[in-house]
């Protein structure tokens, strides 16, 4: 299976809003559990959201009531709606898809 791509990182003032999107492919993206890690400058990546197949979403503690996790399964679109960023949030966002399946990764910095 080829790998998903993310897009829609770039710079924001905190407070703002970006909407991340995650383009994959196979057979199985109906199927699969996906989600969302960031990894933050000199940490370690984590979870932010997860969603089911059915559409079943978890939080981290973190971004819970800020950011929203949806998924396309006609499209084979994964997405990550955050709104009011903080400076907190700045981290290199990847999106998985299955069992091995991982983005390259999207910039997002938020300025405070």
């Amino acid at each position: 299976q080829v790998q998903p791509v993310e897009s829609g990182g770039g710079l924001v003032q905190a407070g703002g809003s970006l909407r991340l999107s995650c383009a994959a492919s196979g057979k199985l993206f109906s199927a699969n559990t996906m989600g969302w890690y960031r990894q933050p400058p000199g940490k370690r990546r984590e979870l932010v959201a997860t969603i089911t197949s059915i559409g079943s979403a978890n939080y981290a503690d973190s971004v819970r009531g800020r950011f929203t996790i949806s998924r396309d399964n006609a499209k084979n679109m994964l997405y990550l709606q955050m709104n009011s960023l903080k400076a907190e949030d700045t981290a290199v966002y990847y999106c998985n898809t299955g069992p091995g399946l991982w983005g390259q990764g999207t910039q997002v910095t938020v300025s405070s």
